[in-house]
Order: structure tokens, then sequence, then C-alpha cells
């Protein structure tokens, strides 16, 4: 479980190019990322960063959970998106829907996309509206999300992406766990074809 206070970007329908422009693809290194994270809204045409975009806002910096409107990562695939806001330091967004493809990434790259309904979302859009700043814990293990006025909210996710999440793994590093049974069950499949060719 942890718990951080929640950075609101409540725009629906943000697609992975506005989280980082196409022209940030080019690289395949996840490093430096970051600084491209939403850049056509936190970056103004002079270069300076917009105070009123929350990301560069002080109450925010060091925050772990986006507070996102309907949608969120709809658009193409692209890998970097999930690269930036993890490197930003984001580890959970909440919202009432996530674009496919990008939801699956997210998940892949330890980055949780917790799903509430309308009513829970309104919800706790009204006490940030109230109190500028509300802190959220999230126990994926339970797969709830505690809200500010102790209510709990539960939330989906399928049981292998939990398990590699709670194990600090990706699906490639669950696998290599069992690198000795699989080791083990080739050599005995090999043994069997070579029985048969006999």
């Amino acid at each position: 479980m942890f718990t951080s206070r929640v950075i609101p970007l409540l725009i629906s329908d943000v697609d992975t190019d506005q989280i980082i422009p196409a022209r940030y693809l080019k690289v395949t290194d996840k490093n430096g990322l970051a600084e491209s994270l939403f850049y056509g809204w936190r970056i103004q045409v002079d270069g300076s960063h917009d105070p009123d975009f929350p990301l560069n806002q002080a109450q925010y910096q060091g925050c772990q959970i986006l507070l996102a409107g309907d949608n969120f990562g709809c658009g193409s695939s692209r890998e970097h998106a999930l690269w930036a806001l993890v490197g930003w330091g984001i580890r959970a967004i909440i919202s009432t829907s996530f674009g496919d493809i990008f939801r699956n990434n997210a998940l892949k790259n330890g980055l949780l996309p917790v799903v509430v309904d309308a009513i829970a979302h309104q919800r706790l859009v009204g006490m940030l509206a109230a109190q500028k700043q509300v802190s959220v814990s999230i126990n994926l293990a339970k797969q709830s999300l505690l809200l500010p006025d102790g209510s709990v909210e539960k939330f989906p996710i399928d049981p292998f992406s939990r398990i590699c999440l709670l194990e600090g793994v990706d699906p490639l590093r669950y696998l290599l766990k069992n690198e000795a049974q699989i080791s083990s069950f080739e050599m005995q499949h090999r043994l069997v074809l070579e029985r048969g060719k006999a």
C-alpha cells in the first residue's frame, strides 16, 4: 500500500501525443523522458514553465498519483508516454476509463491504472476543489482505494498484472523466475521426442 497527494489533470480524452509529443519518440532510452512529459502544456512558447499547469506547481512536486479525466491515454500506442510518466514519479493514475493500449502498456511498465466509477471520481474531484490538496491510499493487494473521507473504492485489475506489480517484475522477469522448471520441462520434452524417433 502507498499513500500520496493527488495531482489533478481533469481533462478528458488526453491522448498519448499530449502526454509526450511525437518528436520525442526517437529515443530508445527512458532516461530524460520525464522532461518531455506534457511538453505542449507544461512549457510555454518562450521555453518557460507554465505556472498554471499542475505538474509545474510546487504543491504537486513529489506527488505520485495523477487524477485524470475520462479516457486517459487514448490515441496511438507509444510506450514513451508511460516511460515519461514513470520517470516523472507517477506510480498510479485514477480515471473513469483508459485507452486500452495505454492501460496494457501501463501495467507492463509498473504504472497502475485505477478505474473508478463516475460517482467516486466526482467525489474525489469535489474534495480537491474544497481542500486543494488531498491524499489517497492505494492498496493493490486488496485492489482498493482509500479516499480522504474514509470511504473505500474497489478497482479491477487482472490477476497476472496484479502479481507482477506486487512482485515488482515485468511479465518476462516473472517467467524467468521459473527458469529451472522451464529447463526441466524442455529437457524431458526433448527426451520424449528423441525416444519417439528411435
